[in-house]
C-alpha cells in the first residue's frame, strides 16, 4: 500500500521561512566579513603609514603697537610669519580651519585671525603670514606693570598660538577632522628706550603642536 504524505499549507509556509532565514544569515555573514576586511585594511594602512603631526616654526614677529588706551583696555598690532611643514612622505594634510592670535602672560592680546584653508602635499613647506590686531581688548589691571617689569629686564616674551582642524589624505582616502593646537614662544629685546621702529624677532624657534 502506498503512503501519501499530506502537509498543511501552514507547514509549507514554515519551511519556506526557514530557507529565507538561512539565506539572510549567509548574506549578513558575507557582508559583515567584507566590511570587516575593508576596515582592517584601512587600519593596517593607517598603522603602516603612521602620519606624523605637522611641524610649525616661528620665522618672524613684528610688534607695531602695544599700548593701553586706559588701565584695562589694550590696543595691539602684530605681524606674524610662521613656517608650516608636512613631515610625511606619503600623507597629505588638508587644513580646513586655522586661527592665530597672540598672548602675553596668559592673556589674549589680539583677536583671532582666520587664515584661508589650504592643502599641504607630501614633505611640503608653506609660509603663513597674518596681521594680528587688538582694539580696546580688556586686560588684567596688572598688564601695564608686567610690561614695565619686562622692559626693565630687557626682554619681552610673547606666545603666538594657532588652532584649527585638519584632515589626513592617503591616496584617495581622506580621514575625518582632527583638532590641533600650536604654541610658539617669541623672545624679543625690549630695552628701556622706546624704539623708533617695531619690536622684531627673527628666529627659527620650533613650536609645540598637539593633536
Amino acid at each position: 500500500m502506498s503512503q501519501v504524505s499530506i502537509r498543511s499549507p501552514k507547514h509549507c509556509a514554515k519551511k519556506g521561512l526557514n530557507i529565507d532565514k538561512k539565506y539572510y544569515k549567509k548574506f549578513f555573514f558575507v557582508f559583515s566579513s567584507f566590511f570587516t576586511t575593508i576596515l582592517s585594511l584601512i587600519l593596517l594602512i593607517w598603522l603602516i603609514l603612521r602620519p606624523s603631526k605637522p611641524q610649525f616654526s616661528l620665522k618672524q614677529v613684528d610688534i607695531y603697537l602695544l599700548n593701553l588706551s586706559d588701565p584695562h583696555l589694550l590696543n595691539s598690532s602684530i605681524q606674524l610669519t610662521l613656517l608650516s611643514k608636512n613631515p610625511n612622505q606619503k600623507v597629505g594634510i588638508y587644513y580646513d580651519e586655522l586661527q592665530v592670535y597672540a598672548a602675553y602672560k596668559g592673556q589674549q592680546i589680539t583677536v583671532d585671525t582666520n587664515l584661508p584653508p589650504f592643502y599641504q602635499g607630501h614633505e611640503e613647506n608653506n609660509l603663513l603670514t597674518a596681521s594680528l590686531i587688538g582694539s580696546g581688548l580688556p586686560v588684567a589691571p596688572s598688564f601695564g606693570y608686567e610690561v614695565g617689569r619686562d622692559q626693565t629686564a630687557g626682554r619681552l616674551i610673547l606666545n603666538l598660538k594657532a588652532n584649527g582642524r585638519l584632515r589626513w589624505k592617503v591616496g584617495t582616502w581622506v580621514s575625518g577632522r582632527y583638532r590641533f593646537n600650536v604654541n610658539c614662544v617669541a623672545v624679543m629685546a625690549f630695552g628701556p628706550a622706546i624704539p623708533t621702529g617695531p619690536l622684531t624677532t627673527k628666529q627659527g624657534t620650533q613650536c609645540s603642536t598637539t593633536i
